[in-house]
């Protein structure tokens, strides 16, 4: 809060002192048009984006697949198809096993704070960006990396229980949470985010790992999901934030710090900012009588964890990079008291 609140002052005590107009960046996210979290970001952060490198500096956020698919995002940043990316690193996990490890270990970190702080003070950046480096020959340039909220699971058939989830097709990314989501004895089913909604209103899919509760109430899916499962069981995804590296080196060394410093502080903002609207729109769902907002027993939670925790292993065997990846988290965790041993 305090790194935030010294930001913003910082940024409101900045002036445009060119009349220079101001280089504009287009930059794909994974969020869909609707979701609060664009809306959120883009009334109350973008305009940031010009305070803080004294007008140089603009950013457009266009929402999920406005170019190119979210999964083909760093090719096209890697051939300036697309200036950067805000997405989401599962979206990656069928290029290298890498990224599935950086992207969500799942029921690995309790809080999304715990994770930013993974990727802004240990080694997380270090980490993602060597990946890129490994797909991209270094023509992608990671500013910062971090998720903003814990998921939670819209289902149209109540999952209360772990046994629950045997035989229910469940809507999951490529990568570490479709292989919990199978190891559980449940049947990912890999679809497109932006075809949730269809998925479960046609009963393609019994439950979807979507989006922020928030999220998934802008979009309409608890009108075809009444059962979600909140606080989430599952995710809490790794958001990437790049620029092409040519475009990246172009700026100066000022207007990259207050690039990856406006990042942070926009993203350690949302994370707040979502779980106070989780908590509410759950809170009123629940008390609404045609939603019912289930919440696993912890006993319930730990049998996941045991389960995700095996399949940490067996990803991190896929390459050096996912065993190097997945160290570089348990060494974190173990700094912060997460892991014993």
């Amino acid at each position: 809060m305090i790194f935030k609140q010294a930001l913003l002052a910082g940024c409101a005590a900045l002036t445009i002192a060119s009349t220079a107009q101001a280089d504009t960046y287009s930059v794909q996210s994974s969020f869909n048009a609707g979701d609060f979290s664009m809306q959120y970001l883009t009334e109350n952060w973008l305009p940031k984006v010009k305070e803080a490198t004294g007008g140089r500096v603009e950013i457009t956020l266009t929402p999920n697949a406005s170019v190119v698919p979210a999964k083909d995002t760093i090719e096209a940043v890697s051939a300036g198809v697309i200036d950067g990316d805000f997405t989401s690193v599962n979206y990656f996990s069928g290029i290298e096993p890498a990224f599935a490890i950086m992207a969500d270990l799942i029921s690995g970190y309790d809080t999304p704070a715990q994770m930013l702080c993974f990727c802004k003070d240990g080694q997380g950046e270090v980490m993602q960006q060597k990946i890129l480096d490994s797909v991209t020959g270094g023509e992608v340039k990671l500013i910062a990396c971090g998720p903003y909220s814990r998921e939670s699971l819209p289902a149209r058939t109540p999952i209360r229980t772990f046994e629950d989830l045997q035989g229910k097709k469940i809507r999951a990314p490529e990568g570490l949470a479709s292989a919990v989501f199978a190891a559980a004895g449940a049947s990912p089913v890999s679809i497109p985010f932006s075809e949730v909604y269809g998925a479960l209103e046609k009963g393609i899919v019994d439950a979807a790992d979507a989006s922020a509760y928030v999220n998934n109430v802008a979009t309409g899916l608890h009108d075809v999901a009444p059962y979600p499962l909140y606080p989430g069981i599952h995710s809490m995804p790794l958001m990437q934030f790049t620029m092409t590296t040519q475009k990246w080196e172009a700026l100066s060394v000022e207007d990259q710090k207050a690039l990856r410093d406006w990042w942070y502080a926009a993203m350690e903002d949302l994370t707040i900012v979502v779980d106070q609207q989780d908590q509410e729109k759950a809170k009123a769902d629940a008390a609404g009588g045609k939603i019912e907002v289930v919440n696993w027993a912890q006993e319930d939670r730990d049998q996941l964890r045991e389960i995700a925790r095996a399949e940490w292993i067996k990803f991190a065997e896929k390459s050096d990079l996912a065993r190097e990846a997945l160290d570089a988290n348990l060494a974190y965790m173990k700094t912060i008291g997460l892991l014993k041993n």
